[in-house]
């Protein structure tokens, strides 16, 4: 089981205030597909709550600490019938394929003509650029921000 030391715990009970649960255990209890669907749920988010029905207090820690011993997750918080878990995600690498640029990308652009034969033009485009339906290519405009949140 991995272990929080108390301003660990507090960020992420923090964190975990605005989810809902991706777990639901039903009357049946823990279950092996429920295991599964709790350790992808990890491994996938880090920081998740699930859902415990069943009015037996005892039963609902029980639960709770097997999840945590066998997914090797940290118990971050128990209220009533929702726990938090957190286990930290694992780093997927995504490798960029050989000839890759940064964030260059090749685009073919085929212009359709009525008269003559369709004109086909590969381009390389920057990561704010995309091409229209016309097949002109644009910068993105920049996010519109709030006048009330604060930059940062």
């Amino acid at each position: 089981m991995l272990k929080l030391t108390p301003a660990e715990r507090s960020e992420l009970r923090a964190q975990a205030h605005a989810l809902n649960p991706v777990v639901i255990v039903g009357e049946s209890g823990l279950s092996d597909s429920v295991l599964k669907e709790i350790d992808k749920s990890l491994d996938s988010h880090g920081l998740i709550k699930v859902r415990v029905f069943g009015d037996d207090r005892e039963a609902r820690i029980a639960i709770y600490e097997t999840v945590c011993e066998q997914l090797k997750a940290a118990p971050v918080q128990h209220i009533g019938k929702l726990l938090v878990l957190y286990r930290p995600k694992k780093e997927d690498e995504k490798k960029k394929p050989a000839g890759s640029k940064g964030g260059l990308r090749e685009v073919t652009i085929v212009k359709t003509h009525i008269t003559k034969r369709p004109t086909v033009n590969k381009i390389m485009l920057k990561g704010n650029e995309r091409v229209t339906a016309g097949g002109n290519v644009r910068k993105a405009k920049p996010r519109q921000r709030s006048t009330k949140k604060p930059l940062g």
